[in-house]
């Protein structure tokens, strides 16, 4: 199992990563591929802050479901 704040921050980095640490494979690949296409918009076609902002924000979102699935993943174990 891993811990709910490793998942959290691995997600932050690497949108995805920690929910497939925490065993949601398909959420995983779903983040990932969501991650991709705001940096591929925010560097090829906007170029503008508020994308990057948009790009923390779903960080963000990710780091937090991550560690959601985490501890839900605890609980059942």
């Amino acid at each position: 199992m891993i811990n709910p704040f490793i998942a959290a921050i691995l997600s932050f980095f690497i949108p995805g990563l920690g929910q497939v640490l925490a065993g949601r494979l398909k959420r995983g690949i779903i983040f990932f591929v969501i991650a991709i296409l705001i940096v591929i918009i925010a560097t090829v076609i906007f170029q503008h802050w508020i994308v990057r902002i948009f790009d923390l924000l779903f960080a963000l979102f990710a780091a937090y479901d991550a560690y959601q699935m985490a501890r839900i993943r605890i609980r059942r174990y």
